[in-house]
């Protein structure tokens, strides 16, 4: 199996529980911070929706432009983070099968204009930003649910509210005995 391949079967695994956590926001709590350092509910929410997509879309390229800044736009519905989120998982699943392993190993390159600020092979920068960036922010995002009093959705083990999808089954396998 490829490593684009292996990679496109955890997020395959990963964007369903990433979906949970973001449907589960309150439309009335987009602008809802738990500081005034903090980005706003929708903000980080918006964030946690586009990064795989941005990412596979980023490093198309190579060498790839640095952004000039970070944007972290304050999305005006729960339907917009939804459809950012849907669309970003279309990207992935359409781009990212495409790197072959040479491509994945390649030294990949960010630059600032003529400046080079970031030199590994592509398959380390998806890792490391594609995947843990994304995992580091949906955590950040379950202590927003916490402190709203919303549910927080259970991901790589059960939270102190949902069970994991094997634990439902095999309580209904049991009740149904």
């Amino acid at each position: 199996m490829s490593i684009a391949q292996k990679f496109l079967e955890e997020f395959e695994v990963q964007a369903p529980i990433t979906r949970r956590f973001l449907e589960r926001l309150p439309e009335d709590k987009l602008t809802w911070k738990p500081h005034e350092k903090s980005l706003t509910a929708g903000q980080l929410a918006y964030h946690l929706a586009s990064v795989p997509g941005g990412i596979v879309r980023f490093v198309q390229n190579n060498p790839a432009q640095a952004p000039a800044g970070f944007n972290f736009p304050q999305p005006g519905s729960a339907g917009e983070i939804l459809a950012t989120f849907d669309e970003g998982v279309t990207a992935v699943r359409d781009l990212l099968p495409k790197f072959d392993d040479n491509a994945m190993t390649e030294t990949w390159r960010m630059m600032a204009g003529d400046r080079e600020v970031m030199a590994q092979p592509r398959a380390g920068f998806v890792r490391n930003v594609m995947f843990s960036h994304w995992y580091q922010h949906r955590g950040q995002f379950s202590v927003y649910l916490r402190l709203l009093n919303v549910a927080v959705p259970a991901s790589w083990g059960p939270s102190a509210d949902e069970a994991m999808a094997f634990e439902h089954k095999a309580e209904a396998a049991v009740a149904a005995k």
